[in-house]
């Protein structure tokens, strides 16, 4: 079936090469935001571990199946990107040279294309061939460092700061301008290269300020936001569960030490060398009650105080549960598109997108009936 999306992204076209991480996960985004997405995977498939069915990163997208190192490969490719907007694709620097559909290739089909490159270490550099992941950029870019306690070695934040904050949403806001430009009078097309290691680094702009600033320390867990402040952070309840605290400003910090009833005891807020009394005491008072007893004591109040809950948990959250943060499609529970639009909403349209399923109907709606024939 065609797809006639809705959102402000409706009528742009977005070609994205099959691959794990943080590419998807920008196509996904393009394609909530309503751009027709079609996914190429590859024959026998690959990426990780998980079955097609569950893996969101494809939801509203179509797909069909080309084999790349197969004679007639490229030109399927190139026939779908002379009809396209946008093509992504997160190879190796140079595969896609190799494969016959770098941005050569593709521009000289299609000037006006905007080829978003998705990358870890770049396009060049010295690592740039190298393999890596998540964890390896944010590493060097010193974000990994600043994660964690003091005395344990760096907490590691899923592949949410590299690979989807520093990745994704750095390729996101490329390809936007860059379609943007493309489409302005005399604007061309344009390669786009997102590197994790730029955009997580990017990332760190303000702390970089503070440290020059000398408001920062450079060592883990000793600074304002970092866990190193007793009123911004994380304390475990009665029941094993844990509550986050963000009281920075004195207003909200008046609050919380009254409504947590350390008010009369509590040390002076702005006195660094008196911070471990002041979390000792705050911790022995969050360890008295549960953490539902807590959210109830805290809710709807200043004080900037939440409940720290699951995965499972957070959809059911009265406030996320009443905007729709979280929806429901296809019998997963999932996270609604964002941001929102007045004008042209968005909207979870289709599951996963299964390999190939959609040959027919993109070869007809993009006028590319080779396709089929690369599909027999």
């Amino acid at each position: 079936m065609a797809v006639t999306g809705t959102g402000p992204l409706a009528g742009v076209r977005v070609v994205e090469l099959a691959g794990i991480g943080p590419g998807p996960f920008a196509a996904m985004l393009l394609a909530d935001l309503g751009a027709d997405v079609v996914r190429v995977d590859r024959p026998g498939g690959g990426g990780l571990a998980v079955n097609p069915v569950y893996d969101l990163t494809n939801r509203n997208k179509r797909s069909v199946l080309v084999d790349l190192k197969s004679a007639q490969g490229p030109a399927r490719v190139l026939d779908l990107v002379e009809r396209a907007d946008v093509l992504i694709e997160g190879f190796r620097p140079g595969v896609a040279e190799r494969l016959g559909v770098g941005p050569a290739d593709c521009h000289a089909r299609n000037p006006q294309l905007v080829y978003g490159r998705m990358t870890g270490w770049g396009q060049e550099g010295p690592l740039a061939h190298t393999a890596g992941h998540d964890i390896a950029y944010i590493a060097v870019t010193g974000a990994l460092g600043m994660i964690g306690s003091p005395d344990r070695p760096p907490a590691v934040p899923a592949n949410l700061v590299g690979d989807y904050a520093g990745g994704s949403l750095y390729l996101v806001i490329g390809i936007l301008a860059a379609l943007q430009h493309a489409r302005t009078p005399g604007g061309a097309g344009q390669v786009v290269d997102a590197a994790i290691v730029d955009g997580t680094a990017h990332l760190t702009a303000m702390i970089h300020g503070m440290v020059a600033a000398g408001g920062w320390q450079d060592r883990r867990g000793a600074n304002l936001l970092d866990g190193g402040c007793p009123f911004y952070g994380t304390y475990e309840t009665s029941d094993g569960q844990y509550m986050a605290v963000g009281a920075l400003e004195q207003q909200f910090y008046d609050t919380f030490v009254e409504l947590l009833g350390i008010a009369e005891q509590a040390p002076a807020r702005k006195d660094p060398a008196r911070w471990g009394e002041l979390r000792e005491a705050v911790a022995a008072r969050f360890r008295s009650r549960t953490r539902e007893e807590w959210t109830a004591v805290f809710e709807g109040t200043d004080a900037c105080v939440a409940p720290v809950l699951s995965l499972r948990e957070a959809p059911h959250h009265p406030h996320l549960a009443a905007r729709g943060t979280f929806t429901d499609f296809g019998g997963i529970t999932q996270p609604a598109p964002a941001p929102r639009f007045s004008a042209t909403p968005a909207a979870v349209a289709s599951g996963p997108a299964q390999p190939g399923a959609d040959t027919e109907s993109v070869a007809a709606d993009w006028d590319v009936p080779a396709l089929l024939a690369e599909e027999a």
